[in-house]
């Protein structure tokens, strides 16, 4: 090989290595565009935009849900407005039609009853409003619904009760503590619930009454059913706090162990305080911070979607897991103290 071909090839090694420097040199910067632009397109759809909350209350429940709500719209440079109508329908009826009228980008609601809000929202989705609903619907269907599927809560509870209260197992008579009498997740918990007990003739359903979500109203119904059927196997509750009113009526009658509740639970600590000290006998329980994760969800999801506001019909249900102990615990949200305060 001659000095000038020894030189000719080093030159070419050279310029080979300084290519492949730089291409590797850009190789991560250029892979991390897509990326960026991802990321910048979310800042640039979400940043500024306007979330109006509209609970029945501000319960341990709802508070879950709004701090979740706050945290992940606060972080994505989102404004959330709460309007608490404390049990009140006729302020919650104003309330939303208020928020309405400033044009929110979406609306989240927590509907009392099936046709309160019903004309609201659709007039919320007739000006471009995104409206989602929370765990209780309305009549009138929206963009998104982020909750349980109450009939098939009520299933699963009932076909539990029968297997511990139906045939030779237990006296077969049932009482049912509703919540707010139109309420679709009471109705629709209801009306899973029948469909199992229905079709076992060992059970009877000896009383069904709406508690309107009260503790007090819970304990003096059960107070008076026991009297009336003093062999009463078990309690289905909608709602795990009014249930604890139905367990001081069990105890004050010295019938613990005897007559059981099972009750569907949002997950809060008290609920599984109960179950734990033997008031409750099982939860079926969905976990609120769970769910305030999914409001979130479908709020940013509509709003990178971009489509029309009323054109989309999206659920997103919560799975329920049973809590019967201690091992189960995890089933139920911890209240930050931050939050508990």
């Amino acid at each position: 090989m001659t000095q000038r071909t020894l030189r000719i090839e080093m030159r070419a090694l050279a310029a080979a290595a300084a290519l492949c420097a730089t291409v590797l040199g850009s190789a991560p910067a250029s892979a991390a565009e897509p990326r960026e632009e991802l990321r910048a397109g979310f800042d640039l759809a979400l940043k500024g935009k306007k979330v109006a909350w509209a609970p029945v209350w501000l319960g341990v429940l709802e508070s879950e849900w709004t701090r979740n709500m706050k945290a992940h719209f606060d972080d994505y440079g989102m404004q959330l407005i709460v309007r608490d109508a404390n049990f009140k329908s006729d302020v919650q009826l104003q309330a939303v039609s208020e928020l309405i009228n400033e044009k929110p980008d979406v609306l989240i609601v927590q509907n009392p009853n099936v046709t309160l809000l019903a004309r609201e929202l659709k007039r919320a989705m007739d000006a471009g409003i995104y409206v989602i609903q929370v765990n209780m619907a309305s009549n009138q269907l929206t963009d998104a619904y982020v909750g349980v599927d109450a009939r098939d809560m009520g299933r699963r509870l009932a076909k539990d009760m029968v297997a511990e209260c139906g045939g030779t197992k237990g006296s077969g008579q049932i009482s049912i503590l509703e919540g707010e009498a139109t309420a679709a997740y009471s109705l629709d918990m209801k009306r899973g619930a029948m469909e199992v007990f229905g079709a076992d003739k060992s059970i009877k359903v000896v009383s069904s009454q709406p508690t309107n979500w009260d503790a007090n109203k819970a304990g003096e119904i059960t107070a008076t059913v026991l009297q009336q059927n003093p062999n009463l196997c078990g309690i289905l509750s909608v709602w795990g706090p009014q249930a604890a009113g139905a367990a001081q009526a069990i105890k004050a009658a010295g019938k613990t162990g005897k007559t059981k509740i099972w009750v569907a639970s949002d997950g809060q600590p008290a609920d599984c305080d109960l179950l734990e000290q033997g008031s409750f006998y099982k939860n079926l329980s969905y976990r609120a911070d769970t769910q305030g994760e999914a409001i979130v969800a479908a709020a940013i999801g509509l709003i990178q979607g971009k489509d029309k506001a009323g054109s989309k019909r999206l659920a997103f249900y919560t799975t329920p897991y049973w809590v019967t102990g201690k091992s189960d615990r995890q089933y139920c949200f911890v209240v930050p103290k931050v939050a508990a305060k």
